[in-house]
C-alpha cells in the first residue's frame, strides 16, 4: 500500500503546530510528517517531531550526519514514539559558532544500525547534484551501512523518476515532490541543487499540480511511497487538489 508523507518547515512552535492542524483539515488521510533540520531557525527536526506526534502524526526526523560529534550521544535514539529518522549528510552550517566533523551519512546509518536498532533509518538519494555514477556508489554505502531505504530529491521530469526508479527498483522509497512556481523558484533548484528541467517545464501552480497528480498516480499504481514538499506555496493551494491521491 502506498504511503503519503508531507514535509513541513519547523520554523516555530506556534507555526508548525498551525500548519500540522492546516493538514489535518486539507488531507486528512496524512499521517506521516517529514522534518527537515535547518540550523537558521529555533527548533530542531526532533523537537518539532515531538509537535507532529502529539497531533497524532508519525514523524521522520532529518538528522545531520556533520553534527555527530564522535561517541556523542545519537539523536532521537531514546526519544520515545520516534521510529524512523533519515539521515542526511548536512550543508555547511550558516556561521563558524556551530560545529561540524566530517562524518558520512554512511558512517552515521552504520552508527544507528550498530546502537539503535530498533529505528528505522532512511538515506537521501540526490540524481542531480553530481555524477550519476558518484550517487550510485553512495547508495550502495548507505545499504551496507544499513539504510532501509531512501528519500529522494524532488524530481521534475517523468524521464529523471524513471531512470531513478531503475536505480532503486530493489529499494523501499519515497518518492519526493515539490512546486516549482516562478523563475526565482527555478533558479534556487538549478543554483542550490543542480537540477535540470525539461525543456517544456511550466512553472505554473496548475502544471505543478498536475505533474504531481501524474506521478502520484503511478507512485500509487507500483505500492510505494512518496513525500510533498510544499514549499512557498500555501498548504491548500497544493495539496487540495491532490486529496484524492494523498490516501494511504
Amino acid at each position: 500500500m502506498s504511503r503519503i508523507a508531507v514535509e513541513l518547515i519547523p520554523r516555530d512552535t506556534q507555526t508548525l503546530n498551525a500548519d500540522l492542524a492546516l493538514l489535518r483539515q486539507i488531507a486528512p488521510s496524512v499521517a506521516t510528517i517529514n522534518l527537515p533540520d535547518l540550523l537558521r531557525l529555533p527548533l530542531r527536526s526532533w523537537e518539532g517531531a515531538i509537535l507532529a506526534q502529539n497531533q497524532g502524526y508519525t514523524a521522520i526526523p532529518h538528522i545531520r550526519a556533520i553534527d555527530i560529534a564522535p561517541d556523542s550521544p545519537l539523536p532521537c535514539a531514546e526519544q520515545d514514539n520516534i521510529r524512523e529518522i533519515l539521515v542526511v549528510a548536512g550543508d555547511p552550517p550558516p556561521d563558524a559558532t556551530h560545529r561540524t566533523w566530517p562524518n558520512s551519512s554512511a558512517e552515521i546509518i552504520a552508527r544507528y544500525h550498530r546502537e539503535a536498532p530498533h529505528l528505522t533509518v532512511y538515506a537521501a538519494f540526490d540524481p542531480y547534484r553530481r555524477a550519476p555514477w558518484q550517487e550510485l556508489e553512495d547508495l550502495k554505502q548507505k545499504r551496507d551501512a544499513g539504510a532501509a531505504g531512501f528519500f529522494t530529491q524532488p524530481l521534475f521530469d517523468r524521464r529523471m523518476f524513471e531512470l531513478s526508479a531503475s536505480w532503486l527498483e530493489k529499494d523501499r522509497v519515497f518518492w519526493g515532490l515539490s512546486p516549482v512556481i516562478g523563475p526565482k523558484s527555478r533558479a534556487y533548484w538549478e543554483r542550490v541543487n543542480h537540477v535540470v528541467f525539461p525543456h517544456d517545464f511550466d512553472p505554473s501552480l496548475e502544471a505543478n499540480i498536475a505533474f504531481a497528480r501524474l506521478l502520484l498516480g503511478e507512485i500509487r499504481a507500483r505500492g510505494e511511497y512518496a513525500y510533498l514538499m510544499p514549499l512557498r506555496v500555501p498548504l491548500e493551494s497544493y495539496l487540495g487538489p491532490l486529496g484524492d491521491l494523498l490516501k494511504g
